[in-house]
């Protein structure tokens, strides 16, 4: 018999010991081996799809983009391209316009993946054209000019660009199966009087309420800009993207890969075009993959000189900066809005006081929205505040009862009571479905229990942006403003204060 050493096998057996460590060495490595050249081909074979539908970048666009080692926090710059299909492939196309520009930070080290839209409308300086609006850039200098611009406003390197179509995004949207969004009123234009006139605006017509939005729709919410301003714009895209963010599953999009390669590469121009580019992006995604978007806010303020120009001062832009690259919340509303109704006299307020400042009592106004509602759903019980803001009313032809339809092809029963803030585009409301676990309710950042509710709270920074709550028959929740500028108690008091026809 052998005899053992002090701290391992029989000296006989050590040879075929390190011949069975050694080809569990050789195996594990083939097998990764194997996984990784699957990847890789996988990379390789849809950079082939990619490029075979794209139109490269400018190579001096690239020049203009900082270096990032691999794991390194990235920042990436979106821009929308505004022309139409049929203009971009004409033999002379039209100038081109900048929509949308939208930063993105990807840093595993932060709790978030940051979002923050920039204002087209924002003044700025722009080499060799002067102080003019961001999206000036573009029209004189397309990429290039606008990456020069974006870069000399914030200081900050940038790493990589995307520059989308319209209707890439509209496809795009299609192909994953739509998003759903809480709509916060109803959307409509038709380019006629008293709802149309003057420039042509994109003909819209979305009614209030949490709906599944595809296609056009989805295009024509996030462009809106008709009666309200650049600011609430930005916030409404910074809301659908971080939906879509949380709704579209990564094995959705795997499966269905190699057609929305096709559909990017004909819609996209970026510098993400080789395979060391698009493996450590891949890295970071992985690794942000499970945190939520930080919608961070661009406080910029009207030039209140009638053009419709925003600005914003240095030492703000500055704490802006710094709370996206820290993806960190920053407080308050998202930015501020003009009023659009004469103050109420003190007669009015001292009639109908309220606990919380800025709210008032109004049981009739939104009682009297509710009871046809309750007529047409029958079984769903109506919630309805019986609060209401101070400067605003409640919009009876943007309320309404309809159905919304889940991803099973299930017609939920629902309502949405629209009321408004006072403000140019601001709107709040309180949504009801028999939808028990709409994806909106996913993940909520609290709860709280108060007057016998246990009422789930959703937060945007440090803004509460939904209130909700379910019963045996339903859910249900009181949505913010596109720039939550409702107050985080008068939230919670407007939920409070929700009653049923007939009950509690």
């Amino acid at each position: 018999m052998s005899r053992k050493s002090e701290d391992g096998p029989p000296r006989l057996a050590w040879g075929m010991y390190k011949r069975f460590v050694l080809a569990g060495v050789i195996i594990t490595s083939l097998c990764a081996a194997t996984v990784a050249s699957a990847v890789l081909l996988e990379i390789d074979a849809g950079i082939t799809i990619f490029k075979r539908n794209t139109t490269p970048i400018d190579p001096q666009v690239k020049q203009l983009l900082a270096d990032v080692a691999p794991g390194k926090p990235q920042t990436i710059l979106v821009i929308g391209d505004d022309r139409r299909k049929e203009e971009a492939l004409q033999k002379h196309p039209p100038p081109t316009r900048s929509d949308t520009m939208i930063l993105v930070r990807l840093d595993p080290h932060q709790r978030a993946t940051a979002l923050m839209s920039l204002p087209r409308d924002l003044v700025v300086d722009i080499p060799g054209h002067g102080r003019q609006k961001l999206n000036a850039a573009f029209a004189y200098g397309e990429d290039r000019l606008t990456l020069r611009t974006v870069r000399d406003l914030l200081k900050i390197p940038i790493h990589h660009y995307v520059r989308v179509t319209f209707w890439g995004f509209r496809g795009a949207v299609d192909r994953l199966g739509c998003v759903y969004v809480d709509v916060d009123h109803k959307y409509f234009n038709d380019n006629s009087p008293p709802n149309g006139g003057g420039p042509p605006y994109a003909v819209i017509d979305v009614g209030a309420g949490y709906q599944r939005l595809c296609g056009q729709d989805a295009l024509s919410y996030v462009r809106y800009r008709h009666l309200d301003n650049d600011l609430i714009r930005a916030a409404r895209q910074q809301s659908f993207l971080g939906e879509a963010k949380n709704q579209i599953g990564i094995g959705s999009v795997f499966s269905d890969r190699k057609e929305l390669l096709r559909i990017f590469g004909q819609s996209v121009r970026t510098d993400i075009d080789s395979r060391n580019a698009i493996l450590s992006l891949l890295r970071l995604v992985a690794e942000s993959a499970d945190k939520p978007i930080q919608e961070v806010q661009f406080p910029a303020q009207d030039a209140g000189d009638g053009s419709g120009n925003v600005v914003i001062g240095p030492t703000a832009l500055k704490r802006t900066v710094e709370s996206f690259l820290a993806a960190r919340a920053t407080t308050g509303p998202r930015g501020t809005a003009k009023s659009t109704t004469a103050k109420r006299s003190k007669r009015t307020r001292r009639r109908q006081p309220s606990a919380v400042a800025g709210l008032v009592r109004n049981r009739n106004a939104s009682e009297n929205i509710a009871a046809p509602l309750q007529v047409k759903l029958g079984r769903l019980p109506v919630y309805y505040p019986t609060l209401m803001s101070a400067t605003g009313s409640y919009r009876v032809d943007d309320s309404r009862a309809y159905d919304i339809v889940d991803r099973a092809n299930k017609r939920h029963r629902a309502y949405r009571i629209v009321a408004y803030d006072g403000r140019i585009g601001q709107y709040y409301g309180i949504q009801g479905s028999d939808w028990r676990s709409p994806p909106i309710l996913d993940n909520p950042s609290s709860s709280v229990t108060s007057g016998g509710r246990t009422f789930k709270l959703f937060y945007d920074g440090s803004r509460l942006k939904l209130v909700a709550w379910r019963t045996r028959r339903g859910s249900y929740w009181i949505s913010n403003t596109l720039l939550r500028t409702l107050t985080n108690k008068q939230m919670l008091a407007l939920a409070r204060s929700a009653r049923s026809l007939g009950g509690r």
